[in-house]
């Protein structure tokens, strides 16, 4: 009896060691087919929780690289059409210069004038229809999130302005000290040169004072029958002016009303909520360059032409700058990115992936243990009939 029981409990520690080896060998062969060291939250709980946090924050880095490159696209499509605005510009300055010139009679000036019309007309149609898929790029709504607007008409053109912005930003905080802005032209300049005059001016003002210098803008547009014109103060930001264009109260108040449809320049640069980089593309019209479509036909008119013409091509140029810049920062965030994708991966590879060696060890001690399990299990069981083998 003794000699049965003991070989019996030979048998059954067999059978135990060789479920427990066939159990281990399995894990090891999910494991070398899958990839990862852990399958399922049991096999590494605390690590499961750890890996998918960084696989979230792959995944969104990611995504933001493909932001960050629409981003490039944006800002190339914007920089594209500015860049032919430019030309347009130097050209419309060479027929400035050519109609300041006495020697040229009525009938030259006249085809000279016919030529710069058709250029404003062209930049107003690009500024109009520039756009990457839906959005608009230069028609001053991309990356303004409200268009604040006061107007006041004037009759006559006053030739020279002041007043202080008393007030700039999303709260009632006032500006201490406030800007203080000053400009003025000829008594036969038109009334968009007075308004390209007050932008120069109040860019300046603006970046002196830590802004971008495109927050508040001031343009013109003049009566049909000639007789008033209308002022346009216009900013992405609350506004508030304390004395108005030649202290004639515009915008005295806060203005207050949003675009009907604003269009957000904020791109998703980061994996996370609130990493954002904004880009702001100010309008580019012959309004808001303050240029006159209209000034070659006196001579007086094209030398003043000249001056606005140098405002706008100023302007322009320096948004194609800030567009330059706002490039070179998002490649340099890409490159960022694209690090952080690389170590965060290999840190969630080392968490969750199986290292295959070191398994593939474990698995051949397993194909062992089984065999050898195996066939001490025969054994075992060969023992038992070894016993019966007696009572015969």
């Amino acid at each position: 009896m003794g000699l049965r029981i003991n070989q019996n409990i030979a048998a059954q520690n067999a059978y135990r060691n060789l479920s427990v080896t066939d159990n281990q060998m399995s894990k090891s062969l999910e494991k070398l087919s899958s990839g990862f060291r852990i399958n399922r939250a049991a096999d590494d709980a605390a690590g499961l929780s750890i890996s998918e946090g960084l696989r979230a924050q792959v995944g969104g880095l990611k995504v933001a690289v493909r932001n960050a490159q629409d981003a490039i696209s944006v800002v190339q499509t914007a920089e594209g059409a500015l860049n032919e605005v430019t030309s347009m510009l130097q050209r419309m300055r060479d027929l400035a210069v050519q109609a300041s010139n006495a020697s040229l009679d009525a009938d030259a000036k006249n085809a000279a004038q016919k030529e710069f019309a058709q250029l404003g007309e062209e930049i107003d149609r690009i500024g109009s229809t520039t756009a990457f898929g839906k959005s608009k790029l230069l028609d001053g709504s991309f990356g303004t999130t409200q268009e604040l607007v006061g107007t006041k008409t004037t009759d006559p053109m006053p030739t020279s302005v002041s007043f202080d912005v008393t007030h700039l930003g999303d709260n009632a905080t006032a500006l201490v000290p406030p800007i203080s802005i000053s400009a003025s032209v000829a008594a036969d300049a038109t009334a968009q040169d007075l308004a390209a005059a007050i932008n120069t001016s109040l860019s300046t003002a603006l970046k002196a004072a830590g802004h971008q210098g495109n927050e508040l803008q001031i343009s013109a547009s003049v009566a049909s029958d000639g007789t008033g014109v209308t002022w346009t103060a216009s900013g992405s930001k609350e506004f508030t002016m304390a004395n108005g264009i030649a202290d004639l109260d515009i915008a005295s108040a806060t203005p207050s009303g949003a675009s009907a449809n604003p269009t957000s320049g904020d791109f998703q640069i980061g994996a996370n909520s609130g990493e954002k980089l904004g880009v702001v593309i100010s309008k580019m019209s012959t309004d808001s360059l303050g240029i006159s479509t209209n000034s070659l036909s006196t001579t007086a008119g094209a030398s003043a032409a000249i001056t606005a013409l140098d405002s706008a091509l100023k302007t322009v140029s320096d948004q194609r700058a800030d567009l330059g810049a706002f490039q070179n920062r998002f490649e340099h965030t890409i490159n960022n990115l694209n690090v952080s994708v690389e170590n965060l991966s290999a840190s969630e590879s080392r968490i969750r992936d199986t290292d295959m060696a070191q398994e593939m060890v474990s698995f051949t001690r397993s194909q062992i243990l089984t065999q050898a399990g195996t066939a001490m299990l025969s054994q075992a069981n060969q023992a038992s009939q070894n016993v019966l083998s007696l009572l015969r």
